[in-house]
């Protein structure tokens, strides 16, 4: 997903590291925590963790961990060519992060920093997703257009489910269903895990280059957000397109907040934490959050609700390559839910 930040225009946005509030005309109150600085590297998604009370980023040649209660000590791990997707594992200490550039994914011990092993898997690993039991990982490859499932206590690539290029952010549903955006077709690939064979497409019409995608389990909805500044609500098991809602530009991410009923889009571009309530079926954009040009993705601690976003600071775009990042810009925004307007 990185790949495609090279575009993003990333002026930071003037926002002081102390804490300030945001309010919305809906009265919902967002705290801007203090920033968490970590050192400098390019990066794509942030997951949370939490039976360790953390935040993992997959940050280039290396895995982030960020503890809140200690922001001083950030530590990294690993040696990766090209983290994409970053994901701690159940049981036990261990992190699985996808590797692009070589085509793997790695486990890696937290605790020794030691990578304990290194999978081959389809091209360009990128997001990935746990089975519900921790047992397996299913990567999506985006340029070989395939799933790897990827049985976690062998370590081994045990099939590969061939789809279409373009694939990004992937959810689990119903019994034994995955649904995964296609970028690059403006679509959602759907995918039968019992036989591990895909199983038709839903056409996101007006949706162009879907990227993050959650599902609110409850309600049977998934929400994509798109290149073109709208997300679109999706009903997985009907398997169809219900409508499009404006959010901001340059989002990567999607995260579903059950306990308080609503979707969160980080938007790069346009510096906004987009905040989509889901009622009785029917979603409404309520909120627009400033965050910083280039947050556009984020993990969320669904027990408090706060919101934790990777950015930096960019210098002008030349040529097809990356910006240089400002150095010593690299941080995460801290964003917390808990207070109220009066």
């Amino acid at each position: 997903m990185v790949k495609k930040f090279v575009t993003v225009s990333l002026a930071l946005a003037a926002l002081g590291a102390g804490t300030c509030a945001f309010a919305s005309q809906a009265g919902t109150l967002f705290v801007r925590m203090p920033d968490i600085p970590a050192a400098d590297g390019h990066w794509d998604f942030a997951s949370w963790d939490a039976a360790h009370h953390r935040v993992i980023v997959s940050h280039g040649d290396d895995v982030l961990l960020v503890d809140p209660d200690h922001p001083a000590q950030v530590r990294a791990i690993g040696k990766i060519a090209g983290a994409h997707a970053s994901l701690a594992l159940p049981g036990g200490d261990l992190v699985l992060v996808t590797s692009s550039h070589d085509n793997s994914a790695r486990i890696i011990d937290v605790e020794s920093g030691q990578q304990l092993a290194s999978i081959p898997v389809a091209d360009d690993p990128d997001a990935t997703i746990l089975s519900p039991d921790g047992k397996t990982a299913y990567i999506m490859a985006a340029d070989g257009g395939a799933v790897s499932v990827v049985d976690l206590a062998q370590r081994s690539e045990t099939a590969r489910i061939k789809l279409r290029p373009g694939l990004e952010v992937p959810v689990l549903y119903g019994n034994q269903m995955l649904a995964v955006n296609n970028e690059n077709d403006s679509a959602i690939d759907l995918v039968n895990l019992a036989t591990n064979t895909a199983d038709g497409t839903i056409a996101l019409t007006g949706c162009t280059g879907p990227t993050g995608l959650a599902y609110a389990p409850e309600q049977g909805l998934a929400l994509s957000s798109c290149a073109n500044g709208v997300a679109a609500l999706v009903d997985l098991t009907h398997r169809k397109l219900i409508k499009l809602l404006p959010i901001g530009q340059g989002p990567d991410t999607v995260i579903w907040d059950s306990a308080r009923s609503r979707f969160l889009v980080p938007c790069g571009r346009s510096g906004t934490l987009a905040v989509v309530a889901l009622e009785h079926g029917n979603a409404s954009v309520t909120e627009s959050i400033p965050t910083e040009n280039s947050a556009r993705t984020a993990a969320m601690d669904p027990a408090t609700g706060n919101v934790f976003l990777p950015a930096a600071q960019f210098g002008p775009a030349s040529g097809s390559g990356w910006p240089p990042m400002v150095a010593g810009t690299f941080h995460l925004v801290v964003l917390s839910p808990s207070m109220v307007v009066h």
